[in-house]
């Protein structure tokens, strides 16, 4: 580049406009578009909230547990330098073209003119990172060799009507030839939530302590899941929460990421653990246990914390795989969730879907749960890798298949075969109805009908806002029923009041106390916001959608303990016909005992943490 031998130098700074971790200083790659951004250019930033050098702490003064406030205040973000070389790694870099025929007199200052309160600016200086603030000045020397920035980001997009993102920063030179300016900008990188077709990495599940039966059957979970796990040809071993003994591992925490492309051209990527909107103690285990080097965690800062709203936990968000359809692209997936349409105005957290929204690439889809009990997408809804040219297909579950199994057995004169085939646990006895009592009950059949409709119109939305047609959904049978923890006839309540009672360990009371309480309480709050009476319904036999994708063809589902006819398990048969006929090996681990009569199944109680490597800019 020519400069003129007369008046101000010309300025040029630089930033990774086209994102391929160089910032290009001697050709003209990285200069389109430096002061614009849109998803597929523009130069990006990661929120620096990992903990490289591990140096935040869990407790305070004495071993006192610290505020959840504190806790989350913590990062490395939170300091005024670069915590060694880990952490340099995660600063995007800003430079600034070297300048020839500068006078002797001139010095360069640095400026961030937007988002200054969201960031931090480091300059390279003699092999070190020096903290950029109003007072630093660049010598004529410097601004002859080039200088070099990194750039992070004090916190992820929370609210982009607050705060978009965006960065601008500004190096002005001034001498006795007059000033002379150049900006770049940069957009922190977007939070992302995963989606089926990234693959599976490591498996995440509570461990409960204790030596009563209840306690040993969940480890037992545990060890079949790790098994499973390393059949699928998982390497990393599982995470376990110990601490807390909260077993729905899918909800107080939702794994998140940020990624660029760094220095060295590969993707730095930097997992973030989304705390429930919730005040759930378990939340606290995320910064305790996993955030670290490239873990972060992030919570909400507002006043769902003090609240148990279900629909804040996380089992209620799903994301659909990238698409693009009627003019609408979602290289990254889009996320569901589910509201209460039932009039009762429930939706899950404003500041949680604010920013989630903000982020610019995923803007969730509501879909009514008003229907469930627990009110959770994963109750009905999956997504599942396809070798299709979408790449991946609808898992829908299908009462009006469930029904229709029991039809056709009872047409077959397997009327009189018990509905359930899961043998007694101490001395709770197996439920003992038969397939014709089940049909002939007086909401069986009414309320699988209901969430049949439920299920169809929430269908329609996803077919409609992604263009999916009935070819790539994969029905799943599935039975519900309106049976409700505090409600006589449910089979549920014998477990759970035992497991609340004493003589159990502290996980198992836990356990039972808070799913025969809070669930309880929840149905009620929710029955009493709606307009009109609300029927509530939860799974019958095993939700089979809410299993685990282990990997790209391989699904773990919970056992069916259907009725059994001719030997064989008749939901068993007509689940694994659903799974293997969209192309995937589908096997079962019991969860009866541990998580379907609290309401959940074997999804609800596990998490995922998926590769998160790819460009989420392209589709």
């Amino acid at each position: 580049m020519a400069y003129a031998e007369e008046g101000p130098p010309r300025i040029d700074l630089r930033a990774d406009v086209n994102r391929d971790g160089k910032v290009d200083v001697t050709d003209a790659t990285d200069t389109a578009g430096e002061n614009t951004w849109t998803v597929g250019r523009g130069a990006v930033f990661l929120p620096n909230i990992d903990d490289d050098s591990r140096r935040c702490p869990t407790t305070g003064t004495g071993g006192r547990p610290l505020s959840d406030a504190k806790l989350a205040a913590c990062n490395d973000a939170s300091d005024q330098k670069v915590n060694g070389r880990a952490d340099a790694a995660d600063l995007a870099r800003v430079r600034s073209v070297p300048l020839r025929n500068l006078p002797s007199d001139a010095r360069g200052s640095v400026k961030v003119t937007s988002g200054a309160d969201r960031s931090r600016v480091f300059l390279l200086r003699n092999g070190a990172w020096e903290l950029v603030t109003s007072q630093t000045r660049l010598t004529r020397a410097e601004l002859r060799a080039g200088v070099e920035f990194g750039v992070e980001g004090k916190d992820v997009i929370r609210d982009s009507a607050a705060w978009d993102g965006r960065v601008v920063l500004r190096l002005k030179v001034t001498s006795s030839s007059g000033s002379t300016a150049d900006s770049v900008t940069l957009r922190a990188a977007p939070l992302l939530t995963h989606h089926a077709l990234q693959n599976t990495q490591q498996l995440m599940v509570t461990k409960v302590a204790g030596n009563d039966p209840w306690a040993k059957r969940q480890r037992a979970f545990v060890k079949k899941l790790e098994k499973e796990s390393q059949a699928a040809g998982i390497t990393k071993p599982l995470i376990t929460f110990e601490k807390y003994g909260d077993i729905w591992a899918q909800d107080f925490v939702e794994p998140a990421y940020l990624n660029m492309t760094g220095p060295d051209g590969k993707q730095r990527t930097m997992r973030v653990m989304l705390r429930s909107a919730q005040d759930r103690e378990a939340g606290r285990e995320l910064f305790e246990k996993l955030r670290g080097p490239n873990v972060g965690v992030v919570q909400a800062k507002g006043r769902d914390m003090q609240g148990w709203e279900t629909l804040n936990s996380y089992g209620n968000l799903e994301t659909i795989p990238p698409y693009a359809h009627n003019g609408r692209s979602f290289p990254a997936g889009r996320i569901i969730m589910g509201e209460r349409k039932d009039g009762s105005g429930v939706r899950p957290s404003k500041e949680i879907r604010t920013m989630l929204k903000s982020q610019g690439l995923q803007d969730p889809l509501l879909l009514d749960t008003s229907w469930l009990h627990v009110g959770h997408v994963d109750e009905f809804v999956q997504f599942l890798p396809a070798d299709t040219p979408r790449g991946w297909r609808i898992g829908i579950a299908d009462p009006s298949a469930g029904l229709q199994l029991l039809r056709d057995a009872q047409r077959d004169g397997h009327g009189a075969k018990k509905m359930f085939s899961v043998p007694g646990f101490e001395d709770l006895l197996p439920p003992e109805e038969t397939i014709d009592e089940a049909l002939a009950s007086r909401y069986l059949v009414k309320d699988n009908e209901m969430a049949a409709r439920k299920i169809t119109a929430n269908l329609e939305i996803l077919k409609k806002e992604t263009g999916v047609t009935e070819d790539e959904i994969v029905r799943v049978p599935a039975l519900y029923t309106r049976g409700i923890v505090g409600d006589s006839a449910d089979p549920r309540v014998p477990l759970l009041r035992r497991l609340g009672g004493e003589g159990t360990s502290e996980a198992a009371r836990k356990y039972g106390q808070q799913q025969f309480r809070e669930n309880a309480e929840d149905a009620e709050g929710a029955r009493a916001a709606a307009p009109a009476p609300t029927v509530m319904t939860s799974a019958y036999v095993p939700g089979a959608v809410n299993g685990i994708l282990l990997s790209r063809d391989r699904y773990l589902a919970p056992r069916q303990w259907g009725p059994v006819v001719g030997g064989k398990d008749i939901f068993t048969e007509a689940v694994t016909a659903a799974y293997t006929g969209a192309g995937m090996n589908i096997s079962y681990v019991d969860d009866w005992y541990t998580y379907h009569l609290g309401m959940g199944e074997i999804h609800c109680g596990t998490n995922t943490l998926r590769d998160a490597s790819g460009l989420w800019w392209k589709p």
